[in-house]
């Protein structure tokens, strides 16, 4: 069976459009020509992938099937392309990388740095995302690294660790508060929280500490980002739960303070995954030994021989 990537184009092309004309259109063929190629290629699959409609197409179970590997493959051959016109500019690698804001702020910046200095050469792409959109990202093959939280769920992909952070409370300065050295959860009911979205992993994790103790914690405000929880904070609005080191950026230009959190939960691992470490690119699987054998877990040793699918 032979399946052409002009064929596979035309077919996300008529998925996108839902019409057979549109796509047509779209692609600048003909008609007639676009309607042959797709009984061609249901025919060598020998499957229907599409129900013709009078106002346009839908797709079957097969052609749901289809239009999934067809991406896989367009997005895989767009990648090849842009990596290997980097190498007539002089760029000998490219690594993609998704990771969440605790690891971007804290840790990422003088670990890709480190790594550009050994390997001036390489392209690096890093996007900011949450946990969860991370290890989907890396299981459909988007990206080659994502850097997690380690609290939540990674079915599908290989996991080493990275990173330890340490969650902290972020009060007002003339907050009650603000005078104690060390705090429990459970001593903060009562006053108003301000948090991540409710897709953050961070939030997920702190509402599910607040069950774990029987309490209910009033979220009064939810926003996108730290620096906009730790300007809520400064202006009084409320008090949050923050990576130590991510606050550290704000604590000179906001008036908060950082009270230590006693609850085991606060300690958090940050973990690294990818689809498969043996399939990467020499340059992303240097990349995967940089990052893991950083100072995670006091020793500076890597833990690659303690990944799990």
């Amino acid at each position: 069976m032979r399946v052409d990537f002009t064929t596979l184009k035309l077919f996300v092309a008529i998925a996108d459009e839902r019409s057979l004309t549109r796509a047509a259109e779209r692609e600048h063929l003909a008609l007639a020509a676009v309607s042959k190629r797709i009984s061609d290629l249901e025919a060598h699959l020998r499957t229907p992938l599409l129900y013709r409609q009078p106002k346009g197409v839908a797709l079957t179970p097969a052609g749901d099937a289809l239009l999934h590997h067809a991406r896989n493959l367009l997005d895989n051959i767009q990648h090849m392309q842009a990596d290997l016109s980097e190498f007539s500019e002089g760029i000998n690698g490219h690594v993609r990388i998704h990771a969440n804001t605790s690891a971007v702020i804290a840790f990422l910046p003088e670990d890709l740095a480190a790594f550009s200095a050994q390997h001036p050469q390489i392209r690096i792409d890093l996007e900011e995302r949450v946990s969860s959109e991370i290890i989907h990202a890396v299981r459909e093959g988007l990206t080659d690294i994502g850097i997690f939280a380690g609290h939540v769920q990674a079915h599908g992909v290989q996991v080493f660790p990275y990173r330890r952070d340490r969650l902290v409370l972020v009060v007002p300065s003339e907050h009650p508060l603000a005078t104690r050295k060390r705090v429990t959860l459970l001593e903060t009911v009562g006053y108003d929280f301000i948090g991540l979205q409710k897709e953050a992993s961070l939030h997920a994790l702190i509402s599910e500490a607040a069950q774990q103790v029987g309490v209910h914690l009033r979220v009064r405000i939810q926003v996108r980002s730290f620096e906009a929880i730790c300007r809520m904070i400064h202006t009084g609005l409320g008090i949050g739960v923050l990576p130590e080191q991510a606050v550290r950026t704000y604590l000179p230009s906001m008036a908060v303070r950082a009270v230590a959190i006693e609850d085991a939960w606060a300690v958090r691992e940050l973990n690294i995954c990818v689809r498969q470490y043996d399939s990467l690119s020499l340059i992303a699987r240097q990349m995967v030994d940089h990052l893991a054998s950083g100072p995670a877990f006091g020793n500076g040793e890597g833990r690659l021989g303690q990944s799990r699918i």
